[in-house]
């Protein structure tokens, strides 16, 4: 689609946007890995008045990241670990770009949620919890974090796509659980969400 397409389709729910102070928010797979397009719909989204939000890992240039956010109200940052060989072992890629990037969005200004989607035995220990919430208590901007409860909705894409599934049998955590993590995160003054 191009923008034009896009924002027509935006266009529609406008009174509703106006009503809920809602807006538009992109996400993906990673939506700045079209960049150019992703600028160009923020920008023209913000030239109307519309709130305009990104969901990101981050994982891209600064000057990529930055061009968005001249162009945005909110950034919602995804952090999937904050042990760089753990989150090297489990998504083939290190964080400190990522953590770079976010230090740098905070530095910059921006509003910003952090969003951990928690998976058993991944990322769901104490220590990686509060380093996390430490982290995210550092950075101006940072006030919430929402975490996420694992789900396996793409177990089933997966198969049709023909891929292994490697987070096969783990399930989400008990409400208990989740609860206990974010009073947690709440320790260290953040506003934490189950969801988001």
């Amino acid at each position: 689609m191009s923008v034009q397409e896009v924002l027509s389709e935006v266009d529609k729910d406008l009174p509703f946007y106006r009503q809920s102070e809602g807006g538009v928010t992109i996400t993906g797979g990673e939506p700045l890995l079209q960049a150019e397009f992703v600028t160009e719909l923020l920008r023209t989204c913000r030239e109307r008045g519309i709130h305009t939000a990104i969901e990101t890992s981050g994982h891209v240039s600064w000057k990529t990241l930055q061009k968005v956010l001249t162009h945005l109200d909110l950034l919602l940052y995804d952090i999937k670990h904050m042990d760089d060989r753990q989150h090297m072992a489990f998504t083939g890629v290190g964080n400190e770009l990522i953590l770079d990037n976010l230090h740098k969005a905070a530095d910059f200004g921006s509003r910003i949620i952090i969003r951990v989607a928690v998976v058993p035995g991944y990322n769901d220990s104490s220590d990686n919890l509060r380093a996390t919430a430490a982290y995210a208590r550092s950075l101006p901007g940072v006030e919430e974090i929402h975490i996420l409860p694992y789900h396996r909705l793409g177990e089933a894409k997966y198969e049709r796509l023909g891929r292994a599934y490697t987070l096969r049998g783990i399930s989400a955590l008990e409400r208990d659980a989740m609860q206990e993590q974010t009073r947690l995160m709440e320790s260290y003054g953040l506003r934490v969400s189950i969801g988001g």
